[in-house]
């Protein structure tokens, strides 16, 4: 890694985000970027401080921009967050779906990472998100590249910024087992959307339910279930 390699890490508190990062700490000096966008389970935000001490990121930020009145979803408060789906059914867009979501995120970091002269932005999206997330589809990731070339003073001079997605094709297993590998602690991370009031995993939500399902197939608890 040469000193001047710098990315922007979107960093959300949950195992896939951290993942993402913990890859890409191989490469570049991270600058990890969290936003408060009106999210009902706000304990993802102290996940995410605590990821970012994990992965030694030279600067944390934590932007507040509330789309709650604009994007209407069960994570901002609209609807009753689904409990105790049918894995298998997991394929439609789900009430979840937050409308243009990482399209707004990844707006943000690339602005940070012209203004930090960085050269990647890195988003844990991976194969479960882009079966019912339009803007986890690999396809969206590549427009939203190609888009950044455009749209910057970096990208026209020559200089454009790499989206990297490094989780883009693997299981939530195979995540969990390249995590393991990096040393990565997941009892640190926050994966939940309907939180119990103590602040513990539900373990039936759909974000809770594949993570779970990830943990089993690893052949490893998961450390989220198993908090007091």
């Amino acid at each position: 890694m040469t000193t001047a390699a710098r990315a922007v890490l979107l960093l959300s508190g949950g195992l896939d985000s951290y993942t993402a990062g913990a890859i890409a700490a191989a490469d570049f000096s991270l600058f990890a970027l969290t936003v408060r966008y009106g999210q009902t389970h706000a304990q993802e935000i102290e996940a995410s401080r605590r990821a970012a001490l994990s992965l030694q990121v030279e600067r944390h930020v934590e932007l507040d921009l509330d789309l709650r009145d604009i994007a209407r979803s069960a994570l901002t408060g609209a609807s009753a967050v689904p409990l105790d789906r049918d894995v298998a059914h997991m394929h439609d867009v789900p009430s979840t779906y937050v409308p243009a979501r990482n399209t707004i995120f990844l707006s943000l970091a690339l602005a940070w990472a012209e203004t930090l002269g960085a050269s990647a932005i890195v988003i844990g999206v991976n194969a479960l998100d882009y079966s019912g997330y339009p803007d986890c589809r690999p396809e969206y990731i590549d427009a939203f590249e190609r888009m950044g070339r455009l749209a910057t003073a970096a990208g026209i001079h020559g200089a454009p910024l790499s989206i990297l997605a490094p989780l883009q094709h693997m299981t939530k297993a195979e995540i969990i087992g390249r995590g393991i590998q990096l040393g990565l602690d997941y009892g640190i991370t926050h994966s939940c959307y309907a939180p119990t009031p103590a602040g513990r995993a539900c373990g039936r939500c759909d974000s809770c339910q594949l993570r779970a399902r990830g943990f089993a197939e690893a052949g490893l608890p998961d450390p989220a279930l198993d908090r007091p």
